[in-house]
């Protein structure tokens, strides 16, 4: 049984994707005016967002330049906390394994450090988990190594004991050669985690 458990949060925590399409576009324009197709071609079609992710750009002054180019009259701020609250529908279930493991975990994440705030107090994170271990916070981001390195480094434990939990082929083929125990999480293989985990379904 792994020691620490890494948990991904879209996708595994946070259920907010469904059938190709994030949750929180769909009342995007009705909300805000503006497409959410037009929103997400700014941010994410054009590489802006990657330094976010990694912390080199503030998401609010990103949102800044995108309400300026759109010529909207709402603020950053404002932007950011609906994103936030719509973007955040926990998996209960998942939630439930989650605090029935005897072991630490932490949340492993690619996202940027206003959401990874607010993912531990608003949305109550701080509670079940030790840290979470952000991009946006750490400069690097899955797949990179350095990623897990942090991780390790931070819980004093060997690789061969830290499990980790995420929906990315990508992430778990890194984690796996640095000799982490990995899952792929999916709708295909979540009924298997409780076993993984040593909890009851």
């Amino acid at each position: 049984m792994p020691k620490l458990i890494a948990w991904d949060f879209d996708g595994v925590l946070n259920r907010n994707f469904d059938r190709g399409f994030f949750l929180w576009q769909r009342t995007f324009e009705s909300d805000l005016g503006v497409s959410a197709t037009q929103f997400n071609d700014f941010m994410f079609k054009t590489g802006r967002f990657e330094n976010v992710l990694i912390g080199k750009r503030d998401v609010l002054d990103l949102l800044g330049q995108w309400i300026r180019e759109s010529r909207l009259s709402v603020t950053p701020r404002h932007v950011l906390d609906y994103w936030l609250a719509k973007d955040a529908r926990i998996d209960a279930q998942v939630l439930g394994w989650l605090r029935a493991c005897k072991q630490r975990s932490v949340i492993a994440t690619n996202n940027e450090s206003h959401r990874a705030d607010y993912m531990m107090n608003q949305m109550g994170f701080v509670t079940d988990v030790e840290r979470i271990f952000a991009s946006g916070v750490l400069g690097v981001r899955k797949p990179d190594p350095r990623f897990f390195a942090h991780i390790e480094d931070w819980s004093g434990q060997s690789a061969a004991d830290i499990l980790l939990i995420d929906d990315s082929a990508a992430n778990i083929a890194a984690a796996a050669s640095r000799g982490w125990q990995v899952f792929l999480f999916s709708d295909a293989t979540r009924d298997k985690l409780p076993e993984v985990l040593g909890v009851t379904p």
